[in-house]
């Protein structure tokens, strides 16, 4: 079986995820995993899935066939089965929103080598106080060497409001 990842994005509307299920189940391919969301009437996603590899060139075909409902890009899968042993951390940031403030934490994430595995961001009406929050979480690998307690005091150094929660997984 081959890996393929499978991005896509289109106008929402019911069906979507129901139309590229049937057409990777009618090559014969299964959805291992995948992160599907609508963001502002957009519906956009990463898709995981298996098939044979004598069936990946009608199945691309197929899908290429939706352009106009979606736009899919399909990239052939990496291997992952050298990364068993790395240490894992979930982080939480929360804080005021502002401009800028993903590209920050991201630097910061980048200069200690963690790896971003999962990351979401959200923005919501902070009621009380007025304005905007910010809150992210994070799945990331990491390396040996690094210090935990650093990588939190280098993400809350990035402004006084931020409440940062690290976690080992």
């Amino acid at each position: 079986m081959t890996t393929l990842i499978l991005t896509v994005a289109g106008a929402d509307r019911p069906g979507l995820v129901s139309t590229v299920a049937d057409i990777v189940a009618a090559h014969g391919g299964n959805w291992e995993n995948s992160q599907l969301g609508e963001l502002a009437g957009t519906f956009a996603g990463v898709i995981e899935i298996s098939v044979a590899e004598d069936r990946v060139d009608a199945l691309r075909s197929d899908l290429d066939a939706l352009e106009g409902m979606l736009a899919i890009t399909v990239h052939a899968g990496a291997d992952t089965s050298a990364s068993g042993t790395a240490q894992r951390i979930s982080i939480s940031v929360l804080g005021n929103d502002r401009a800028g403030i993903v590209r920050e934490i991201s630097g910061v994430l980048s200069a200690h080598a963690l790896s971003i595995e999962t990351m979401t961001t959200e923005t919501r009406d902070a009621a009380m106080a007025g304005g905007r929050l910010f809150e992210s979480s994070v799945t990331a690998t990491l390396p040996a060497s690094a210090d935990l307690d650093a990588l939190r005091a280098d993400i809350e150094r990035l402004t006084h409001d931020l409440q940062v929660d690290i976690t080992t997984l």
